[in-house]
């Protein structure tokens, strides 16, 4: 059976030098293609539009970012194929956002 991990425990979070500036990181898992990563985006979060050759999934924990014009705000998922660009992503105040990338 794989480690219990406590979400809201305030530990094992590391800077993330391929995101913006202040962004921090927690990897939940990292296997064979898929990645699992809680990612705190700090007030005034910027990111341009992208896109990756996995597909993406968010779910938007606490907070709300901005994209595509739109405001997305706690407790909306979010769902990127591979290749599609996705983005910019805009925080205000700061957002917690679970991310899956899993082959697609």
């Amino acid at each position: 059976m794989k480690e219990i991990i406590n979400l809201l425990k305030n530990t094992e979070w590391s800077n993330a030098p391929e995101y913006p500036a202040g962004t921090m990181k927690r990897v939940l898992h990292d296997e064979k293609g898929i990645k699992t990563v809680l990612l705190k985006y700090p007030a005034g979060f910027f990111m341009e539009l992208h896109s990756h050759i996995h597909a993406e999934q968010h779910l938007i924990l606490q907070g709300e970012y901005i994209s595509e014009g739109k405001v997305f705000r706690e407790g909306t998922f979010r769902s990127f194929k591979a290749h599609e660009n996705h983005g910019p992503f805009e925080s205000k105040t700061g957002t917690l956002v679970l991310v899956i990338w899993f082959p697609d």
